[in-house]
């Protein structure tokens, strides 16, 4: 999720209906030494409360101001990333790696809570490769030193996303634990959610993945969970309407413009190439949103998929992922 859950998206998410928004992977050296960029991730806007800061590292003395900062900025809660694989994280003691080191973990819950004036909660997976690590452990261990609550996603970090989540651990954990746990992994539909819920029992669902150029999904995770009902997909203008606002809302928050001529950054391309999947003339599309400079560009485009989408009358489902 690096590079893609920043301001712009937990806002479209918010306006859908999502009831906690959690910020980009933060590194806890980068607030300790006063790094610009990771002082950017904790940049973000009224209507995105509630949210959390997400935070990794493995040295509870660094962890500890980290989560003093977060604090101060006003997070409402702060975040333990004790789930990602990815090599450059998880070599360095942090992220997944905490699930093989107990003792560590230990250390850093406690001085993340000791840190933060706010709930901390942590992220973690099923196990390191299914014989190392269990979520179940961690969870005690965190019960024990003070975290607030628990999000398990259901494969193990050796995994990756490969395979099939596994929510039988996650089931476990609830029946173990007495701090709430959140299933997460393979939630990709409505009817995802509400079997998460019924086959663990678990206290919340988190959604990443799936949310991308997919705002939508938690407006209807909402109406299936509360009424019953799925509503209709959005049509491929109402796509490509929230694709553009995208957009201008990244455009607003870089350079506090949305002249055409406003320049994006980077990052932009790849958000904004999720909501392209399944509009016509798609494959166009995509290759022409990966040569977006500006906002112009944007407009450009979306001005000529949209008298497209006139002549299309179908509604478009987002293209779910785990």
């Amino acid at each position: 999720m690096a590079g893609e859950t920043g301001s712009v998206l937990r806002i479209l998410c918010k306006r859908m209906g999502v009831g906690l928004v959690v910020t980009e992977l933060t590194s806890s050296h980068g607030l300790y030494y006063k790094n610009p960029r990771s002082f950017d991730y904790l940049k973000w806007t009224e209507m995105e409360h509630p949210l959390a800061a997400q935070i990794f590292g493995a040295e509870p003395e660094v962890m500890e101001v980290a989560a003093e900062m977060c604090s101060a900025a006003g997070a409402d809660m702060i975040d333990i990333n004790m789930g990602c694989w990815v090599p450059k994280v998880a070599k360095t003691g942090a992220g997944a790696s905490l699930l093989k080191d107990l003792k560590k973990a230990a250390a850093v819950m406690a001085a993340v809570v000791k840190g933060s004036s706010v709930p901390v909660t942590i992220k973690t997976r099923v196990g390191w490769d299914g014989c190392i690590g269990s979520a179940v452990e961690l969870g005690k261990v965190a019960e024990s030193v003070g975290v607030a609550a628990i999000a398990i996603h259901g494969r193990t970090a050796q995994q990756g996303f490969k395979g099939s989540a596994d929510w039988g651990p996650i089931g476990d954990a609830k029946q173990a634990l007495n701090i709430p746990v959140i299933g997460n992994g393979d939630v990709c539909t409505p009817q995802d959610a509400e079997r998460m819920f019924r086959e663990t029992g678990c206290d919340g669902v988190m959604i990443g993945r799936s949310a991308l150029g997919n705002p939508w999904i938690f407006r209807e995770v909402r109406e299936y969970l509360l009424q019953g009902t799925l509503p209709a997909p959005p049509t491929v203008a109402e796509r490509l309407e929230v694709a553009r606002e995208h957009a201008r809302l990244i455009a607003w928050q870089v350079h506090g413009s949305m002249e055409p001529s406003t320049p994006l950054p980077g990052l932009a391309r790849g958000q904004l190439l999720h909501y392209m999947s399944g509009v016509p003339h798609a494959a166009e599309a995509r290759r022409r949103m990966a040569q977006i400079y500006t906002l112009q560009d944007v407009e450009d485009l979306v001005a000529m998929l949209l008298e497209v989408a006139d002549q299309f009358t179908g509604r478009v489902p987002a293209l779910a992922v785990a």
